[in-house]
């Protein structure tokens, strides 16, 4: 619904990843002054790889996790760079980088920097600060005119001094792989050997001729494990089903020293890990491929939104809380999406709305729109932990319709889908093994590539 224009809005951006990054562009362009908080020294969010581990929770239970990047060394796009770019910046091939269609992690890094630099956002970010609080200014507003405070500290200074400030709204775009998500198995705080989460792994040489047990056979356990058969004594892989996919089976017939497992019923003093089928080993090390949970732990909304068993609500479209919205949104929130356009189109929204270009639907349209969706989920038998995975093009339309963003291309479509069915069959040799010149073709000479500017525009104005 469009609607009358409000006074320009004093926004805070939480994180300087790609979601962050979209939405201070999109906050801007819409005429707000927007301030992109980020505890790293750069921008890139999960992108900026940090090689240095030491000193880290290794299962990450620490509140403030210090190290904020998931992404190993040798990490390469699950997807082909054509699809991933936001709608009027392709990820376009440059002489002298990685030209690869699924490159490595910092070629994307660069691309987020290109991005950075192209429409001036570095000026709007404030880096090495890390938010330790955000709340209401006077929690008697909400429903009307909001305002918030934000509390961050100066990372690189060893003062314990915090700035407090006051904003009209909060836009949380923190992403969503720092935060380990752990299984509860019987004996893990009594197993005395080595164990950590998959985000602090970054090479393979420390677990040189070791047995090491990966939990999770996600595509990170997987790539994890099939990095360890040059180094590794034996690779058990604990997977929750021993029904898997062709690729993967290719994998483990072809490395002696890698093999597959149930799920583990249950670890021991001295080293002992018995699998549920009564197979044990003695190990040296247990890595958790297990997924990620959503944490905001500076965030107090007097209970409002909250995070249970990783449903973040209640949150209309998966971006605004129906009391606190649009003064607070979260961008990033969706998984199992192509999510740069998709972080894009949330953005547009959000800072349309604060303009008071459009409007949200009545506080009681929204709830009923979420207890709906919840249900829908339920009757699908979707566990509540993947309330946010959508898999669903359709669903990322129809949210674009919100704001008249474009409908993902079907070359971008089928692309993607190109990416998931040949990994599942070979998963080793995948990203260099592809036979859809035809649609690549297609996909360069859309408008999507074809009509990007050859020259830096200036910064973007309302």
């Amino acid at each position: 619904m469009v609607s009358e224009r409000n006074p320009a809005k004093h926004v805070c951006v939480i994180g300087a990843g790609p979601s962050g990054l979209v939405a201070a562009r999109e906050l801007r362009k819409e005429g707000h002054t927007a301030v992109v908080v980020e505890q790293n020294h750069d921008i890139g969010g999960q992108w900026l790889y940090q090689p240095k581990v030491e000193g880290e929770e290794e299962l990450g239970r620490s509140k403030f996790l210090k190290v904020h990047s998931s992404i190993y060394a040798s990490l390469r796009l699950f997807s082909p760079r054509e699809i991933m770019g936001f709608s009027d910046f392709p990820f376009v091939v440059k002489k002298g980088r990685d030209m690869r269609r699924f490159p490595g992690h910092r070629e994307l890094l660069l691309y987020l920097q290109d991005f950075c630099e192209w429409f001036g956002l570095r000026e709007m970010i404030r880096f090495n600060t890390r938010v330790e609080f955000v709340g209401m200014l006077d929690s008697d507003q909400v429903g009307r005119d909001l305002k918030w405070v934000v509390k961050t500290r100066d990372m690189k200074s060893d003062a314990e001094k915090v700035v407090e400030e006051v904003f009209d709204a909060v836009v949380v775009a923190t992403g969503h792989y720092s935060n380990p998500r752990l299984p509860s198995i019987k004996g893990m705080d009594v197993w005395k050997r080595k164990q950590m989460h998959s985000r602090i792994y970054r090479v393979p040489d420390p677990f040189l001729n070791e047995v090491v047990v990966v939990v999770g056979n996600s595509m990170s356990g997987q790539d994890i494990s099939m990095e360890l058969v040059d180094v590794a004594k034996q690779i058990h892989l604990s997977a929750k089903s021993l029904d898997i996919s062709e690729g993967l089976s290719k994998v483990i017939s072809k490395h002696d020293s890698l093999h597959l497992r149930p799920e583990i019923e249950s670890l021991h003093e001295d080293g002992q890990v018995v699998f549920v089928d009564g197979y044990s080993i003695v190990a040296d090390t247990i890595i958790y491929c297990t997924g990620y949970s959503y944490s905001f732990p500076f965030l107090d909304t007097k209970g409002i939104v909250t995070v249970d068993d990783d449903r973040v609500g209640p949150l209309y479209e998966h971006t605004f809380p129906p009391s606190l919205a649009p003064s607070l949104s979260f961008v990033g929130i969706p998984r199992k999406l192509i999510g740069f356009p998709f972080f894009e189109s949330q953005a547009i929204w959000i800072a349309q709305l604060l303009s008071g270009k459009r409007t949200l639907p009545s506080f009681h349209d929204m709830m009923q729109s979420v207890k709906d969706f919840y249900q829908s989920r339920d009757i699908a038998g979707i566990p509540k932990h993947n309330t946010h995975d959508l898999a669903n093009f359709e669903y990322c339309d129809k949210y674009g319709d919100n704001v008249g963003f474009p409908h993902l291309e079907e070359w971008r479509k089928e692309l993607c889908i190109s990416a998931i069915v040949k990994a599942l069959v070979d998963l080793e040799g995948y990203r260099d093994a592809w036979d859809d010149n035809e649609l690549l073709q297609v996909a360069l000479q859309s408008p999507h590539f074809s009509q990007f500017p050859q020259s830096p525009s200036p910064h973007l104005t309302p």
